[in-house]
């Protein structure tokens, strides 16, 4: 059976591309890193792909906002190739910077050019920059890439996680329709009502929300590096207690190769 093909988006300034498409091979698929200019400019080098990622990292040097810049040129050029995507049973994942950019590109939650988005990350609350392991409790029932995950623990690294709705409303709609598909938490119970504070919830956002899938669950947002965590090694305590041989953050690349099986 022939690998999944994944088409690894990059650009200048993110810098977690390679870790991903490392993570996406040792799942099975067949990747490839492909600069922004490059799609731009022949958008069918993405036409036998069938999973498209957006890794972390500071795309542009988020010197207007994290992941503004990049989401720009996807809005005015590759629109119609992330339409094709959703609409032809294909996968998009964002991480971290990526993550950003779906919001702001209207790809996870449909918005209107020229009006403010029904969501988006800013700045932590903490005022700075975060950078530390997080407990996560997952919503399966929608989302491809989450399959048979219920917890995880991930870390993340971001200066604007802060996931925050235009309408208060807009958190309950979400999750009423399973969208809300990670959210820190605390252990053990890893419960995700009630209040999760810093820093358990390192950017204090609106819901406890670590990560987002659309309504189709086939494209996921998630602030939290999974690429970090694929194997045993890169556990902060792997020298101190038995963990399996997998990292938690594989069995999310891994899901994505057994969605096209």
């Amino acid at each position: 059976m022939a690998k999944p093909s994944v088409l690894v988006l990059r650009a200048p300034g993110t810098n977690c591309d390679q870790e991903t498409q490392f993570a996406f091979e040792r799942a099975g698929a067949s990747t490839e890193r492909i600069h922004i200019n490059q799609l731009i400019e022949n958008p069918s080098l993405a036409n036998d792909a069938q999973i498209l990622c957006l890794p972390g990292g500071f795309s542009y040097g988020d010197d207007i906002a994290a992941g503004r810049i990049l989401a720009g040129q996807i809005r005015n050029h590759l629109c119609d190739l992330l339409n094709d995507f959703k609409t032809s049973d294909k996968l998009i994942i964002g991480i971290c910077n990526g993550f950003q950019v779906l919001l702001q590109t209207g790809v996870l939650l449909a918005d209107n050019f020229g009006e403010s988005a029904q969501a988006t990350l800013t700045d932590n609350k903490s005022g700075k920059f975060e950078d530390r392991w997080v407990y996560l409790a997952a919503d399966n029932s929608r989302c491809v890439f989450l399959k048979g995950i219920e917890k995880m623990y991930l870390p993340v690294a971001h200066a604007e996680g802060r996931f925050v709705t235009r309408e208060p409303s807009l958190l309950d709609t979400l999750g009423s329709s399973s969208q809300l598909a990670l959210r820190y938490c605390r252990p053990p119970a890893f419960a995700t009502n009630g209040k999760v504070p810093y820093p358990e919830n390192p950017n204090g956002s609106d819901g406890h929300v670590a990560g987002l899938c659309d309504d189709t669950g086939r494209v996921l947002g998630l602030m939290p590096h999974p690429e970090r965590f694929i194997d045993r090694t890169h556990h902060p305590r792997w020298t101190r207690e038995e963990l399996p041989e997998n990292g938690e953050g594989l069995r999310i690349f891994e899901n994505a190769v057994e969605y096209f099986s």
